[in-house]
């Protein structure tokens, strides 16, 4: 179709920017009239909680207010309501960044044979990753299950740079007035004290602050709970208001530790999404199917305690709190409560993860799901099972002064420095903290043997 023809729509999802957009590209290579649409969908509502609803508002609100106020919300079924919008704005094309999940992938289907149907085009530019899943493959044609050895291909394949013009000025692009009542809030009707600045400019600023004062010192200080050693970029990301080729093409103009750190971070979240494309089965089901003999507990009382942060485990309760309170947990940390749940409770990690899910900003469905499996040994790591983190050592090594457990557990202030990773030992055990709730030592025995005998059935 020749440019200028017709009207297109945007359909954002998750690529909350304006910035180095493919889809908004291949909207212009049309028309220059295209219409911004943003689809709430109960499906994916329902999932999230109220932290992470309320950052997608204020992202929202956010990209609404670099359209000059010309952003359309609407709530329903997407594969009701975009061909129906469609049809309302006589568009000749709807315009997306490619989704690659379980559920995305299903609607898009559906929403493509709809517009279909209306002889309505439907163009997918561009994802929420650097390089989409199924593009890396082994040299046989089959999927990776190893990172070290994805890594490596995908570091050869290489990216393509972003888009660094700016194509959402009024002279490139006439944004259309929706001319109807948007679903959008006016203002924020959740109240969650703390959530981060959203939206592209504030992902930008970010950044551009981490790369000053934080990148340097990345790769050791990103396990430190107790320091702002990590990006804390992660739901900017999910959201797509900053693409992670951005970040990754000032990383290439970088040398050093910590720029190969975060590199690796990035990939690891692109292994997750290739790895979930091809087995869509792992979000809800073990990836080694050897794990659906392993022998839980089901202990509902327990599970309570663990997402509640009253375990008795300092490090352990430190992050369930903070998790309850910000909708955000430290990476160092989401491991260790996470082997503390399924090696040391033996609760199932399908329990985590959908707590997880709940509460994250971040709550991606890839990365959660599979690092939970990665912790519980049922994902792609070879061996992983035999790694079972000790909260307490885990504790005193990476908050070595104690001062992240002293922040979420309020119980334990006037513990002083490393002591408070083991207030069972003190002469008067603080008030109103439980004791530990198991003995460390004993589960993980446990957690082997349980491992063993899944492992003996697999062989015979």
């Amino acid at each position: 179709m020749a440019s200028g023809i017709g009207t297109a729509i945007l359909w954002f999802r998750r690529d909350l920017r304006l910035g180095d957009h493919p889809a908004l590209l291949s909207a212009l290579a049309r028309t220059r009239r295209v219409l911004a649409l943003f689809v709430l969908d109960d499906v994916l509502l329902v999932r999230a909680g109220a932290v992470r609803a309320s950052f997608l508002d204020e992202c929202l609100r956010a990209l609404d207010g670099q359209l000059g106020g010309r952003l359309l919300v609407v709530r329903g079924d997407p594969v009701t309501e975009v061909p129906k919008i469609a049809e309302e704005f006589g568009a000749v094309s709807v315009h997306v960044s490619a989704d690659f999940g379980p559920y995305g992938t299903r609607r898009d289907r559906a929403v493509e044979r709809e517009l279909g149907r209306r002889g309505i085009d439907w163009v997918a530019e561009g994802s929420p990753y650097a390089i989409p899943p199924g593009v890396i493959t082994k040299p046989d044609g089959g999927p990776y299950r190893v990172f070290s050895a994805y890594y490596r291909a995908w570091l050869r394949h290489g990216f393509p740079p972003p888009y660094r013009g700016s194509p959402s000025g009024r002279s490139t692009v006439d944004w259309l007035e929706p001319g109807r009542e948007s679903a959008l809030p006016a203002a924020p009707g959740r109240d969650v004290p703390g959530l981060p600045p959203a939206g592209e400019a504030a992902a930008n600023r970010i950044w551009r602050r981490f790369l000053r004062a934080g990148l340097d010192e990345y790769h050791t200080a990103r396990d430190r709970p107790d320091l702002p050693g990590t990006t804390r970029l992660s739901p900017h990301l999910h959201f797509g208001c900053l693409h992670p080729r951005s970040l990754l093409a000032d990383l290439a103009e970088r040398s050093g530790p910590g720029a190969q750190a975060l590199t690796s971070e990035l990939a690891w979240r692109e292994f997750f999404a290739d790895v979930l494309w091809h087995r869509p089965d792992a979000a809800r089901h073990n990836y080694d199917r050897r794990f659906d003999g392993m022998d839980y507990d089901f202990d509902s009382e327990a599970f309570e305690r663990w997402c509640e942060g009253r375990t008795g485990f300092p490090i352990v309760d430190a992050g369930m709190r903070q998790l309850l309170a910000e909708g955000w947990m430290h990476n160092r940390v989401r491991m260790i409560a996470a082997s503390f749940l399924v090696k040391d409770l033996h609760l199932p990690w399908w329990w985590g993860a959908r707590h997880f899910l709940r509460h994250l900003l971040d709550g991606d469905l890839a990365a959660n799901q599979l690092n939970w499996q990665w912790v519980a040994g049922s994902g792609t790591d070879a061996a992983p099972y035999f790694r079972i983190f000790n909260p307490t050592a885990q504790g005193e090594r990476f908050d070595p002064r104690g001062d992240y457990v002293r922040r979420y557990v309020p119980e334990l202030r006037a513990v002083p420095g490393k002591a408070v990773h083991r207030p069972w030992r003190l002469p008067e055990p603080p008030t109103g903290y439980p004791a530990p709730m198991v003995d460390h030592a004993h589960e993980r025995r446990v957690a082997l043997e349980r491992f063993g005998r899944i492992s003996r059935a697999a062989r015979t």
